[in-house]
């Protein structure tokens, strides 16, 4: 389906977030030394984007308004705060306490655009803006692509997710197809227990998959929502290793206090999500196999997460890659080439060019007049 909208009652798709959430709630609930460990270690996950907020943050947080969170997804391994390479996922959230609903947004990671500040690598796919600038290139990025404020990020390191799951003793997933990746089967329609590994060899298999980018996107949701509710248990929430494991994994500008908030005021967005995504159509852009997204499309979801931040109606943003743009661009440029071509004319021998030029060179007199051998440039008014 083109919107590919469904609603979840009881389930928070916001991966990182909806699990640090908990983790918060699970301290409050259970003691305040628990409490104090979820403080330090989301506080050692705190790191700002180094991009100026469009908008008042703490007072929309304060007044209970909707705001939106840049989820990110690297992949790079076990490797804690190794925070390097592409973005492998991107979605925008919003929380709407107003309307108790959340909206989840996917960019599929090789949308093609024009990385602002990086105008030579441009066009690229848009997980490379992370790469290209880190989180302060990736969030203009977006906001840029979708005129939208983004107010806050999360980070979170899938590779690295393979030991979390393992500390929260797996995750039980429903396959959405039957395939075979790193040695691991996994049958359509199968409940199945999934340990760290599998989990990670489920979420990032991609090219078996009919629904290519697309399809992995919604196996990586599934694996992140299975491990929300299974974090959503005291067990879990008491395993000191698992809060420290978690906070090693991700990187986000919410503060504790940011959180706690959200956590207390904007926990009944949970009633309802909605989700869908941007849909291009696949081509060869600058010989690599990217996204390229027609502006109506970016006006729907444009359109989509302005309405869920209660904000008025505006064009969407102007940094997608645009073949037509692209082409008459190129054209005229090479027309402009061509003309240079030919203004410039090499006159050789003996003779007189009687006129009016902007540069003369040779060997002649006269006022307007140029004889004998040399070159001019016919460039005249």
């Amino acid at each position: 389906m083109h919107n590919n909208k469904r609603k979840k009652k009881h389930t928070l798709r916001n991966t990182f977030l909806a699990v640090i959430l908990l983790v918060v709630l699970g301290g409050a609930a259970y003691g305040m030394t628990r409490y104090r460990s979820a403080k330090t270690a989301v506080n050692s996950s705190f790191k700002p984007s180094g991009v100026d907020k469009q908008r008042d943050v703490s007072k929309q947080l304060k007044d209970k308004k909707p705001i939106s969170i840049l989820l990110m997804g690297t992949d790079t391994g076990a490797l804690g705060r190794d925070y390097k390479g592409r973005t492998d996922s991107m979605m925008v959230l919003t929380l709407n306490p107003s309307t108790n609903k959340t909206t989840v947004v996917s960019i599929p990671r090789d949308t093609a655009v024009n990385i602002p500040g990086y105008k030579s690598e441009s066009p690229a796919k848009i997980n490379a803006a992370y790469s290209y600038g880190q989180t302060e290139t990736a969030i203009k990025t977006v906001q840029k692509l979708l005129n939208i404020p983004i107010d806050f990020y999360a980070l979170i390191n899938m590779g690295g997710m393979e030991k979390v799951i393992d500390q929260a003793k797996g995750v039980d997933v429903t396959p959405t197809l039957t395939f075979t990746y790193e040695g691991n089967t996994f049958t359509k329609g199968q409940k199945t227990h999934m340990n760290g590994k599998k989990a990670l060899a489920y979420s990032r298999m991609r090219y078996d998959d009919p629904q290519g980018d697309y399809g992995r996107q919604t196996r990586q949701r599934a694996v992140l929502t299975a491990l929300v509710h299974k974090s959503s248990s005291v067990s879990t929430l008491l395993n000191q290793q698992f809060i420290s494991s978690l906070s090693n994994q991700t990187q986000t500008d919410l503060t504790f206090d940011e959180l706690t908030v959200l956590a207390k005021d904007y926990n009944s967005v949970r009633k309802n999500t909605s989700e869908t995504h941007l849909q291009g159509n696949g081509e060869e852009v600058a010989k690599q196999s990217m996204e390229v997204m027609k502006e109506s499309e970016l006006q729907r979801v444009t359109d989509i997460i302005r309405k869920s931040l209660d904000l008025s109606h505006a064009k969407t943003g102007n940094i997608q890659y645009n073949p037509a743009t692209e082409k008459a661009t190129t054209a005229k440029t090479e027309q402009d080439i061509n003309n240079i071509g030919m203004q410039k004319s090499t006159t050789t021998g003996t003779g007189a060019a009687t006129g009016t030029t902007r540069s003369t060179a040779g060997t002649g007199t006269g006022a307007g007049t140029s004889t004998g051998t040399g070159s001019y440039s016919n460039s005249g008014y």
